[in-house]
Order: structure tokens, then sequence, then C-alpha cells
């Protein structure tokens, strides 16, 4: 006699994800806005100039995309802050402006250098509360160059998570970037992933990893932010060495 018992419910999920177009974040509203109204002004003047700043205003948009990223879940992970090109990996004197945070000790920064053909919204690295938030004026120089660090226009951020471990890391303004915008301010809670900021028009984030935490990302690779593990607590180095 065949069993009356019902199947055991499937634990996998029942919906699916469809794919969008990604939304516009609020700031890129005006600069959109104000390149769409000189088009409409130049085509006035010569309908010649139309497909060329229609193609501006479309770029203006697509600058600002602010795309829906899934964050990895897991203790001792720390998430790419930024979209773009891993260009430097290296241990380094920890800026003067982080000491207080971060400490005296050399530390090993990862540098993401994004165009400005990247999404530039910028995601905290780890969840916690955010301890500093220091803006300093510089200079505009490429920022693929190490001495950016240190003379370019920048913002200096540090979380500390639930567990006491802190995690610095830097918007680094470049050549076309000239305007960093933060969303975030000491002592707000953040979520791992969560958006804290943007660079307006190519630019560079460097995160600053501890001792116990090895980088999980190479010279030359690509960064999603908010979904790239670029560093785990106590996990293997790129090479499949233990550290």
């Amino acid at each position: 006699m065949p069993s009356l018992e019902k199947p055991p419910t499937s634990p996998l999920p029942t919906t699916t994800v469809k794919w969008r177009f990604p939304s516009v974040h609020p700031e890129g509203h005006k600069y959109a806005a104000i390149a769409l109204g000189l088009t409409l002004i130049a085509t006035i003047i010569t309908k010649v100039l139309f497909w060329p700043l229609l193609a501006v205003v479309v770029w203006v948009l697509t600058f600002f995309r602010d795309p829906i990223r899934t964050t990895p879940v897991g203790d001792g992970l720390v998430i790419a802050p930024a979209d773009g090109l891993v260009t430097m990996i290296q241990r380094v004197a920890v800026p003067r402006e982080l000491v207080g945070e971060l400490g005296e000790v050399p530390l090993t920064r990862v540098s993401i250098f994004m165009s400005v053909f990247d999404v530039h919204i910028n995601r905290t690295p780890i969840a916690g509360t955010i301890r500093q938030v220091v803006y300093i004026s510089g200079k505009f120089l490429n920022a693929d160059l190490d001495k950016a660090s240190d003379e370019n226009e920048r913002q200096h951020i540090v979380v500390e998570g639930r567990d006491g471990r802190r995690i610095g890391f830097t918007q680094i303004a470049g050549l076309v970037a000239r305007r960093i915008v933060p969303f975030v301010k000491p002592g707000d809670m953040v979520a791992t992933g969560q958006r804290i900021g943007l660079i307006r028009f190519g630019s560079r984030v460097d995160v600053f990893l501890p001792d116990d935490i090895i980088p999980q990302v190479t010279l030359g690779q690509r960064t999603i932010a908010g979904e790239t593990v670029v560093g785990r607590v106590g996990g293997m180095s790129v090479t499949g060495i233990a550290q």
C-alpha cells in the first residue's frame, strides 16, 4: 500500500531573481539634468550636437549607477569597498591621520583603482561602528600613483567591528575626480557592504588590513564593491599557503 505521508518540503527557495537596470544614485540626478539641459539648448542651435551630447547624458547616468550587491556572510571577512582593479598590495606605514585608531605598526594596504567606467559607490568592508571620518584636501594627481595616498585629496574612514577589530580605508580623488561625497559620520552603525560614500569621476580606494587578516586578492584582479572578499582572518593566502 503506497505511503500517504507528504514528501519533505524542499529547502531550496521557490522564487527567482530577475535582472533589471541598475538604479541611479540621487547624487547623479542633478548632473544628468544639467547634461540633458545642455543637450536641448545645443540642439536648438544645431542638431549635429544632439547625439554626441545625448551620449554624455547616458554616460552620466551610467557613472552614477547604483546596482544591488549581494554581500558574503561569514566571520572574519573583509569585503571590497570599491569596484575596480587591484593595482597594489604592499606593506606600508599607517597614514598619520589613522595612527590613533589603527596604531603605528605598518599594515598591508590593498589599493583598488576605479576608472571612469566603474561603479563609484563605495561600501564599508565590515559591519560595525564608524570610529573616524577624516577629510584632507590635497592635489589631484593620477590616483594610480603610489604618492597619491599622501598628496591627493582624500578621506579616511575607520570602522570598528563587533569583535573590536578595526579596519581603515581611504577614498582618494584622482585626475578627474574632484569631489568625495560621504554618506556616514562618526558614531554611525553600518552593515557589511553598506553604502558609505562615492567619489565623482575616477579615483582609488585603499584598504588597510591588520596582520591577522590575509589578503584574498591578487594584483590585476577586478573587485566588486560589497561582494569580493579582499581579506580573511586566519585564511589562506592567494598562493594557497597558510600564513
